[in-house]
């Protein structure tokens, strides 16, 4: 059986003029419409697509991208509404329905909305809802200290952003851990930084520790070689004018080049950083 909603791995069971139709399971076979189908794509061959059902209940594939999955919380525009309920964009050839009873918001077309994308038990299809408290809990949590999560802005608070982990928790992005204005609804990868007793969590952005600066010490040293060998940064710079160039917090950047000096990569000046050649 496919997931409806969301990406599977399907094998090519025939080609046919318009496409290529892929094993569903159980004797059933999904289109591939031929816009989609990547050249080089025969039968017997595996390729992954997302699952959907189209305006005529058929199940279909595609290999676009939507803006989100089923499980998902994320902002959505309305693109269409009716007496019945809205449509959101979902970045694919078909929209989401959101019935009325799931709505929240006085809706009005052109507008972004947070979203919860679930199957409907009814009819099988993906529809969207606007309730999506009863989805984010913090009692049983299912991350730890310490790991990569996926993150959603979701409010600004007075102490910095609530955000939404992994569509399932809340937790907050403290203005400390931020050098930007972050746009509601915006996405980015972080981390786990501490759970509190009362399973309250505060999250922080990128990577963990020296995992993010194993990855930054390379683009570090790419930003030298375009720029002479020679960077007007370093530990007495503002922390806002590093963001802007680098895109990490000023405790990022001066262990990238605790570790680059250490390897012998650079050298410190009075005005920034030097590339030592090899």
């Amino acid at each position: 059986m496919v997931n409806v909603g969301k990406y599977n791995t399907l094998k090519v069971v025939k080609e046919v003029s318009f496409g290529m139709y892929l094993d569903g399971g159980e004797g059933e076979e999904i289109l591939l419409p031929k816009r989609y189908v990547p050249d080089g794509l025969k039968p017997d061959d595996e390729i992954t697509v997302f699952v959907y059902h189209d305006n005529e209940q058929r199940l279909t594939a595609t290999t676009t991208k939507p803006v989100g999955e089923v499980g998902d919380i994320l902002m959505m525009e309305t693109v269409d509404i009716n007496s019945n309920g809205a449509f959101m964009k979902w970045g694919i050839m078909k929209d989401v329905f959101l019935p009325v009873s799931q709505m929240v918001s006085r809706m009005q077309v052109g507008n972004k909305y947070f979203v919860y994308l679930f199957i409907d038990e009814k009819t099988g299809r993906v529809t969207a809802t606007e309730k999506i408290d009863r989805f984010l809990s913090n009692n049983d949590l299912t991350v730890a200290e310490n790991e990569t999560v996926d993150l959603v802005v979701f409010l600004k608070t007075d102490i910095g952003y609530k955000v939404i982990i992994n569509s399932k928790h809340l937790g907050v992005l403290h203005f400390n851990e931020v050098f930007q204005d972050l746009e509601i609804g915006a996405k980015a990868r972080g981390y786990i930084k501490h759970i509190r007793p009362d399973s309250k969590i505060d999250v922080s952005l990128g990577t963990k520790g020296y995992e993010k600066v194993n990855a930054e010490e390379s683009r570090i040293l790419d930003l030298l070689k375009e720029n002479s060998g020679y960077l007007p940064y370093n530990d007495k710079s503002d922390p806002e004018a590093i963001y802007a160039f680098f895109g990490v917090s000023k405790k990022t950047f001066k262990m990238t080049l605790g570790a680059l000096y250490k390897k012998r990569r650079i050298e410190f000046t009075q005005t920034g950083v030097k590339l030592i050649e090899e």
